[in-house]
């Protein structure tokens, strides 16, 4: 029996368990939206953009553990996906993304809105391919999600021309394959990892750095065992937030740009750095030259590109966090490590984290706080910026809070789209979105999509009238030059402003009214006293989305903070 290429993709979906697919219509696929009609166990979600569209795929395959899928066409439809597709091969999200093609035949003669979008995302995508032949297509549909979830998870890319969507062939769908050359690690190189355990057990200074990895593996009940059994103090990457509960008594905390005093100040002094699933980015080491100078480096990562690309280690093991962590929970061994973490708890002392008490306004730290209070439990989401470090430093995660967010490209716009994937996909789950009034206006639109997909989360909207993260780098290292940082800068503001005054024109838009005017439920804070009863409101609403926007003063910085190239150990504390 032959049937045709779109028949045999609704088909793939439905063999690979797809319940959800992000798409937005074009000409070169029209065909796979109509055969997508008739599938009604199959829920299409149409967002307003494809960048909002491919974070929804990302937000639902955070928080789900699953592949996310999107269908966009040719052109345009496809490069404006090009942000997303970065933002999920940094962060190693699994994701399979359908783009339409124009016919065969068409290919490379500057057809209407023809691209090479393999080309162009080869890049930053795990694998990408057009399909050639239809006789190909089951084999390449499932290749492409075999690759997206195995190894190290990452986004894979089907570009598919339209007359393969319509050609008859072959209606099997393979249930398995083998992938010439494609061969990710599932085992672990038992001696590289005796000779790991031992350089920490013998340590007299050993510290834990966990990333985003160790979140990836599910391997989160492993490291805390494994902490709790060897007593080895554990820091954090922004990604790796959450590994272990923030009130555990061997979590520092974050460590990086914006880490804690006592998580660097550990890193810096440490004499084994043991590290789980981290790529080692810069926003981590600082001056490569000063990074953990004192300290023989352990790195276990599932892919062995990573490894010594930034940092030279001592000892590499190519594993997956999940796997090295349970082989290694069969040799550990208590140990003293108590003066140590005596040192860790006098650094935390020295500069506790927290912010400025100020008179007037609604401090970050008691936003962070009240949400604390109010979410027991959920998902909580942030786009990027000031509020996105805030969340980082003050939220507690642990296994009945989950943390997403853009770690390696850093994305604006990300917030709201990912925060909706996250509740479709976690549809009796409490979804908190926290942006800032810059980032969630990139993809503003998808109120829309939360209206018409009922998705009722809460978007809490830190407003400082500025873009914060630029700004406070200008105010600490470019004499308050407000270059282009302003949201309500006008033409008649004067050239020189160095900040907000009494003659400042009004913010826009207004908040409150553009949430009415999606159908969402709109509230504005300005005072501490109303913070807590909108947070309640919010939680207790399921109607509709609602939006709180919380007026935060405008100078109010990411504290620590290290110099962009400067050494970990030389942090602004004030």
């Amino acid at each position: 029996m032959e049937i045709t290429g779109k028949k045999l993709f609704v088909k793939a979906m439905r063999e690979e368990g797809v319940d959800t697919i992000f798409g937005y219509p074009g000409g070169m696929v029209t065909d796979l939206f109509d055969e997508l009609y008739k599938a009604e166990d199959i829920r299409l979600v149409l967002p307003r953009h494809e960048q909002a569209l491919i974070h929804e795929a990302e937000g639902y395959a955070r928080s789900t553990g699953k592949v996310g899928v999107c269908i966009v066409t040719s052109g345009p439809g496809a490069t404006n996906i090009v942000t997303g597709l970065a933002d999920a091969h940094y962060d190693s999200i699994p994701l399979v993304v359908i783009t339409g093609q124009v016919p065969l035949g068409l290919i490379g003669n500057d057809a209407f809105q023809e691209v090479d979008i393999v080309g162009m995302t080869r890049s930053i995508t795990k694998y990408g391919v057009t399909v050639r032949k239809r006789e190909d297509l089951g084999r390449i549909l499932k290749m492409a999600f075999q690759i997206a979830s195995t190894g190290k998870p990452g986004p894979v890319l089907i570009d598919l021309p339209k007359d393969i969507q319509n050609e008859l062939g072959d209606a099997d769908y393979p249930s398995k394959i083998a992938i010439r050359g494609y061969k990710p690690n599932t085992s672990v190189h038992v001696g590289q990892l005796k000779k790991a355990y031992k350089l920490l057990h013998t340590a007299k200074q050993p510290l834990i750095l966990a990333g985003g990895g160790v979140h990836l593996a599910g391997a989160q009940e492993e490291l805390q065992l494994f902490a709790e059994r060897t007593h080895v103090p554990v820091v954090t990457t922004v990604m790796g937030k959450g590994v272990m509960p923030v009130g555990h008594h061997l979590y520092v905390g974050n460590c990086g740009m914006h880490g804690r005093y006592a998580a660097n100040k550990a890193v810096s002094e440490c004499d084994v750095l043991f590290s789980i699933g981290t790529r080692f980015n810069d926003r981590i080491t600082g001056d490569l030259e000063e990074f953990a100078p004192n300290a023989k480096i352990v790195h276990i990562d599932i892919a062995t590109a990573s490894i010594s690309r930034n940092v030279l280690v001592d000892v590499p093991v190519v594993s997956d966090a999940k796997l090295a962590l349970t082989t290694m929970l069969e040799w550990a061994k208590s140990r003293s490590t108590k003066a140590w973490r005596a040192q860790i708890a006098a650094w935390e002392e020295e500069n506790p984290l927290r912010m400025r008490q100020i008179k007037d306004g609604i401090s970050p730290q008691t936003v962070m706080e009240e949400i604390n209070r109010t979410f027991e439990t959920g998902i909580i989401v942030t786009d990027v910026g000031q509020h996105q470090m805030w969340a980082s430093q003050y939220l507690d995660f642990g296994v009945e809070k989950q943390f997403i967010t853009s770690g390696g490209l850093g994305t604006m716009g990300f917030g709201l789209p990912a925060a909706i994937g996250a509740k479709i996909g976690n549809p009796d789950q409490h979804v908190v979105c926290i942006s800032g009034d810059g980032g969630v206006q990139m993809n503003i639109q998808e109120l829309a999509t939360a209206a018409v997909e009922d998705v009722a989360l809460t978007l809490i909207i830190l407003n400082n009238g500025y873009l914060g993260m630029v700004r406070q780098m200008q105010q600490l290292f470019y004499g308050k030059r407000y270059s282009a940082t302003c949201l309500r800068r006008r033409r008649s503001c004067p050239a020189d402003c160095k900040g907000p005054g009494k003659n400042c024109p009004p913010y826009e838009p207004d908040f409150v009214k553009l949430a009415e005017s999606y159908g969402a439920h709109g509230i504005r804070v300005t005072e501490v006293s109303e913070l807590a009863p909108a947070l309640a409101k919010a939680k207790e609403t399921t109607d509709a989305l609602t939006v709180i926007e919380v007026i935060i003063p405008t100078e109010e910085i990411v504290l620590p903070m290290v110099k962009s190239g400067n050494p970990m150990s030389e942090m602004i504390l004030k």
